[in-house]
């Protein structure tokens, strides 16, 4: 089996996880934090970072809750993981997803490799031309190479599957990613 890996925030990581679980061609699927300053943290370090950027009281970057996607290139393409990313949650919100806000919650897409970033970049521009067509905004979507990664805490993990009802703030915006 030929894996790959891409690490992706859409908002917070439990219905993230769900959705990417849930694609053709996917593996493995973990929460964590990445791309922040803090070269390792926690859910408690996030939280209290937050809290310090909304007041003004820090300067340092936040880290994203993120998954990081394990895929099967003979089953799946890394594009078609990313149409599961641009079509699952609203990338023109910023620090935001739904109820959740902050940078924590930030949508971001970090790579591993020059040719994620160009397939990522790619993707991008195809989508936003269809969010214009349909009158959204412009895409807010951080995209850069994997800086730094820790895994979430075990009760993170497969959260939504554990907890049916928890809260997901995920839905998309109904538009199409255009497939040629």
């Amino acid at each position: 089996m030929n894996t790959e890996k891409i690490v992706l925030g859409m908002g917070c990581f439990w219905g993230v996880e769900k959705r990417m679980r849930s694609l053709n061609g996917v593996i493995d699927a973990e929460c964590g934090y990445a791309n922040g300053t803090l070269e390792e943290t926690d859910y408690e370090q996030v939280l209290q970072l937050e809290k310090l950027i909304k007041i003004g009281a820090s300067e340092l970057r936040n880290h994203a809750e993120v998954v990081l996607v394990t895929f099967d290139t003979e089953k799946t393409s890394l594009e078609e993981i990313l149409i599961g990313f641009w079509e699952n949650h609203d990338p023109t919100q910023g620090n935001r997803q739904g109820n959740d806000i902050g940078t924590n919650y930030r949508s971001g897409i970090y790579t591993f490799s020059d040719e994620q970033q160009a397939i990522a970049q790619q993707t991008k521009s195809v989508f936003q031309k269809a969010l214009t067509a349909a009158k959204y905004g412009t895409i807010t979507t951080e995209i850069e190479p994997l800086s730094t990664y820790s895994r979430a805490e075990e009760y993170h993990q497969k959260y939504l599957f554990k907890h049916p009802n928890g809260y997901c703030g995920l839905g998309g915006i109904g538009v199409s990613y255009p497939r040629s």
